[in-house]
């Protein structure tokens, strides 16, 4: 059995692979602003109410796995903040905000957790269709966007950075899922997968995605957006 980190675990994809993990008898860490009932009342999930922006919060991270777990094999980074505005209304921290928790979060996160990553662990990073270079693009999604192209970039550093320990970094962009976030950029758009059928793939790849692929993106998309 594994021990898996997940963030933005309140709602949506997190929450279901939260679950799904779990239920197979996996050690579950998760991590969101606010914790469900239904996730904190499960036996193999442990809950931290955590803003991944924040250092602070994020040295209770650290310290848990520290203290319990002693080691982590899968790190899967799968909160994220949006934006819907156009560009020249966007203030200077609105954009902050969204990298602080797209971009710098999973960077914090990073190196708070590999010191516990040993070979054959694998950190995989939730993006987004919108942050693949030539992809459709769509106004008012421009901190979002590129916050999902930088956290590509940055993975792929990372995993020729780690390549000789044997941790692999992939990266799963994906389309449009139904989910609170979809209908935030897309009111009222019917996506054809629900939260839990790209769950159920997330949960796969992360557990053995990494015999396969390091430094990759993948695009999960079966329609457009």
């Amino acid at each position: 059995m594994k021990n898996i980190i997940i963030t933005g675990t309140s709602r949506g994809m997190g929450y279901e692979m939260a679950l799904q993990f779990a239920d197979a008898g996996h050690q579950v860490l998760a991590l969101s602003r606010k914790v469900p009932q239904v996730l904190q009342a499960h036996k193999n999930i442990t809950c931290l109410s955590i803003d991944i922006s924040l250092a602070a919060d994020l040295e209770q991270v650290s310290d848990f796995v520290r203290t319990t777990w002693y080691k982590v094999d899968v790190l899967l980074h799968n909160a994220g903040a949006l934006l819907l505005k156009p560009f020249g209304e966007i203030t200077a921290d609105e954009f902050e905000y969204i990298y602080k928790v797209n971009v710098f979060g999973v960077a914090a996160l990073n190196r708070a957790v590999l010191p516990y990553m040993k070979a054959g662990s694998h950190v995989v990073t939730i993006s987004s269709m919108g942050g693949i270079q030539g992809s459709m693009k769509f106004a008012g999604l421009s901190a979002y966007s590129s916050s999902k192209g930088a956290v590509i970039t940055l993975s792929e550093l990372l995993a020729e950075e780690y390549k000789e320990k044997g941790i692999a970094f992939n990266v799963l962009a994906l389309g449009a899922v139904n989910t609170e976030m979809l209908q935030e950029a897309f009111p009222g758009y019917e996506a054809p997968l629900s939260a839990k059928d790209m769950a159920d793939y997330i949960c796969n790849f992360a557990l053995t995605g990494n015999r396969y692929y390091n430094g990759k993106v993948l695009q999960v998309s079966s329609s457009t957006p």
